[in-house]
């Protein structure tokens, strides 16, 4: 009678174990899904549409230097608030879709002054979308905040060359100013390129700092 008592707590507790690790497969399964797509808050949508609205103050200065035919001279005067800002917001809502939505409450309004620019920089945000997604899946990582609020900004330089090379027509005089844009001195369109670039990694390093004793003091949580 011992024996088949002890058979049958055996055999339950085999069972058990099944279950547990057959549970803990699918959960995994599931896990990066879940990790990747996450649903926003009210509060989210909130505090990014201010991170947006701080890009937009502060990119304030663009009516300014646009018409200067210097090419990357509008990423050089904006590298720095659009790489600083989007960093706070990811670092804040660590949700794929936040550089978008933050390029979307922004570029709207840039869409008035500068139409390439605001589809350089929707474009710009899908793909920092899809890297993160491929290589970190998702803003949990603090590297992976970093290496977006990085990469978000300088890609505006490639896709503003390929438009005005390949897809915007001109002649005469326009033509003349649009050559002398897109780099007529190709030296200084490599040093405003590379400016660019560090200066936008500066504005990610810079507001991860703020970011980390923002959430240190108890300002901001994620």
């Amino acid at each position: 009678m011992q024996n088949e008592q002890d058979d049958i707590t055996q055999l339950l507790e085999n069972s058990k174990g099944n279950y547990q690790e057959e549970t803990k497969a699918e959960s995994t399964q599931l896990q990066p899904r879940i990790q990747i797509f996450k649903k926003f808050a009210i509060k989210d949508i909130v505090f990014l549409a201010i991170m947006a609205a701080c890009m937009l103050v502060t990119g304030g200065i663009m009516p300014l230097v646009v018409h200067v035919p210097v090419f990357g001279i509008i990423q050089l005067a904006l590298a720095l608030q659009f790489s600083i800002f989007p960093t706070i917001g990811l670092m804040k809502v660590r949700k794929v879709g936040s550089v978008f939505f933050m390029s979307l409450c922004c570029g709207i309004f840039f869409a008035f002054m500068y139409l390439p620019m605001f589809v350089c920089i929707m474009i710009c945000a899908v793909v920092t979308e899809l890297i993160n997604i491929i290589i970190f899946r998702g803003y949990e990582k603090d590297i992976a905040v970093a290496v977006s609020g990085a990469i978000y900004f300088p890609f505006t330089l490639p896709l503003l060359y390929v438009y005005y090379n390949f897809l915007y027509t001109f002649n005469g005089q326009e033509g003349e100013a649009v050559n002398a844009f897109i780099g007529a001195n190709a030296g200084a369109a490599i040093g405003i390129s590379a400016a660019v670039i560090a200066i936008s990694v500066l504005g990610a390093f810079v507001g991860y700092i703020v970011s980390k004793e923002l959430i240190r003091v108890g300002v901001m949580k994620k």
